[in-house]
């Protein structure tokens, strides 16, 4: 394997692991004030954020180590994905900004019209970045205007066609049944069997605009794949994924459900990557930007790769030892966060 496709690999890697953990912070923060269950008692009303606090601003790391990878890596990608996606770029951090701190001053109110405010800015910045992300998902898999310069820009129609819609409306239903199985994995018996009645009714959602999405590229205004065969071998398990999701949510294996939905969550990211290679940026007319034209030079490679042999291994061992330490329930082995 080549360094150039090495460094690909390691940047899908960072990415699938921020769709997988932030997802579940995302999932969370939308399923926040339907989780709730009625009146005012502090564990009750918390149980959602207290079931991410120890993760949520360490999962994020992997979305920190993912733009440097970008940065670093593959500079001339990153000067055209990111001008071209700027709007959509720019609502993802307001809406993570928005979140997070949101999540953490919740607390601090001594009012119910307060609290219900936070709860607003919790759900929005769950939502938004959702959404986005599936936003991007959509316009990588059926390609950008690009100009003759190799820059694009995305419009209006851009973005809100049927397909880019339908990734849209799926990633942020997937990412919301991610959280409700994150819910289920960590929370006490009185919040379990609502996050599993969400989990179930969000992922048949998430599957109809799959089908959406499928049936759009079927009929030519969908995903535009640069190698048919890997594309529908990841389509195939991206449906199992969605199918036993869903059949774990139901019958309550707890984690099974959450393999499933961090499976499903992933995938997307390897569409992209495998259906494309060797392409990093398709354009709507079929031609784009490979791996070669994006790439930084040997040099450049070598160097960091002397760097990521040792940041790599960091942020797995962060990520197993943070899941150890904090394994278990909430309000059994840890206390209230919030």
């Amino acid at each position: 394997m080549s360094l150039e496709t090495l460094w690909l690999a390691l940047l899908g890697l960072l990415l699938s692991g921020y769709f997988v953990l932030g997802g579940s912070d995302l999932g969370v923060q939308m399923l926040h004030p339907f989780l709730r269950p009625p009146g005012e008692a502090k564990p009750a009303r918390n149980a959602a954020l207290d079931a991410m606090a120890p993760f949520f601003l360490g999962n994020e790391v992997w979305l920190v180590a993912f733009t440097g990878v970008l940065f670093g890596a593959f500079p001339h990608l990153e000067g055209t994905l990111l001008s071209g996606l700027h709007p959509l770029i720019v609502a993802i951090l307001l809406g993570l900004v928005t979140g997070n701190a949101a999540v953490q001053l919740r607390g601090r109110s001594r009012t119910a019209r307060g609290r219900a405010r936070w709860d607003a800015l919790i759900f929005v910045g769950g939502v938004l970045p959702a959404v986005c992300w599936g936003f991007v998902v959509g316009l990588l898999l059926r390609g950008v205007p690009r100009r003759g310069d190799g820059s694009f820009h995305i419009g209006f129609g851009d973005v809100f066609s049927p397909f880019v819609l339908a990734c849209g409306v799926t990633t942020a239903l997937l990412f919301a049944a991610h959280g409700a199985a994150f819910v289920g994995l960590r929370s006490g018996p009185e919040v379990v069997l609502r996050a599993r009645q969400l989990g179930t009714a969000l992922m048949r959602g998430a599957g109809a605009f799959m089908v959406l999405a499928l049936l759009l590229t079927l009929f030519g205004a969908g995903a535009r794949m640069t190698n048919p065969v890997p594309s529908a071998l990841i389509t195939a398990l991206y449906a199992v994924a969605l199918g036993g999701a869903w059949r774990a949510l139901t019958r309550g294996h707890r984690v099974g459900a959450f393999a499933a939905t961090g499976a499903a969550a992933l995938l997307p990211v390897l569409l992209i990557g495998a259906g494309h290679y060797p392409y990093l940026l398709i354009t709507s007319a079929g031609s784009g930007l490979t791996i070669r034209h994006a790439v930084t030079d040997d040099v450049t490679l070598k160097l960091l790769t002397a760097f990521g042999v040792v940041l790599v291994p960091v942020i797995l061992a962060y990520q197993v030892w943070s899941w150890r330490t904090f394994r278990g329930r909430t309000g059994v082995r840890h206390p209230s966060y919030f």
